[in-house]
């Protein structure tokens, strides 16, 4: 069974976007994974499909109806019982396992929000979960829904070609990843170094966790604290 990803979306014409292209592109093609695009526009019932509204108890911009809204999600989890996310800037933030834990679903619905948000009555009555992509805001959920679906996507059977190159990645491991160099050998006077063509591959793997470690802890002192903690566990 190939994996599905469902969008409500005000602006179906932004998808697939960049996922039409390149491997994730390819794999749809392939079947590998199907794209299930649903308008929100389409569960309004007036002539002007109407999908928003006033704020209750006043202030600036719209918020998109619980009404509309919760007929669009009733559609996409008709036939099942599949978990909804929604894009927001308060949701928990997303990360590599959380794309993992996604990548194993048959489903995986995404509502894209927009205005000043959705009806707070919508996410309780079908128990919306919320995801981040971090902590600043959008025009809308479309542009996140397209990095969490790509994140996503490159982790499914038959997507990457190389299974070594996704092991080796950043967060996997818990760490960033190492620095990266091909040839020339010498670019503009700087060179490759010199452990990484010499061919003595525990020098090498050795150089690259001593990278890995030193850019995590340079750079993203959350991640080494948790690194360091689970070394910490497992030595127990």
């Amino acid at each position: 069974m190939s994996f599905s990803a469902k969008i409500l979306t005000l602006f179906p014409d932004m998808f697939p976007g960049p996922l039409g292209t390149s491997l994730a592109g390819k794999a749809l093609e392939k079947g590998v994974w199907n794209l299930d695009i649903i308008d929100i526009r389409d569960f309004a019932k007036d002539k002007h499909r109407t999908v928003d509204d006033t704020p209750a108890g006043g202030g600036p911009g719209m918020v998109m109806c619980a009404d509309v809204l919760g007929r669009a999600i009733d559609h996409a989890r008709a036939g099942g019982d599949a978990p909804v996310y929604y894009l927001s800037p308060r949701g928990k933030v997303f990360n590599h396992e959380m794309a993992a834990r996604f990548a194993k679903l048959d489903t995986l619905t995404l509502i894209c929000g927009r205005f000043e948000g959705i009806d707070e009555r919508v996410l309780e009555g079908r128990e919306i979960e919320e995801i981040s992509i971090g902590d600043y805001v959008l025009s809308g959920g479309e542009p996140a829904a397209l990095v969490v679906l790509d994140s996503v996507i490159r982790l499914l059977p038959g997507v990457m070609g190389a299974g070594a190159s996704m092991v080796e990645e950043s967060f996997n491991a818990g760490l960033l990843e190492y620095p990266q160099y091909t040839r020339p050998q010498v670019w503009e006077g700087r060179e490759i170094p010199e452990v990484l063509t010499s061919g003595h591959h525990e020098k090498i793997k050795a150089w690259k966790l001593e990278m890995s470690e030193n850019l995590t802890k340079q750079r993203r002192p959350d991640l080494w604290e948790k690194y360091v903690a689970g070394i910490k566990n497992k030595k127990g």
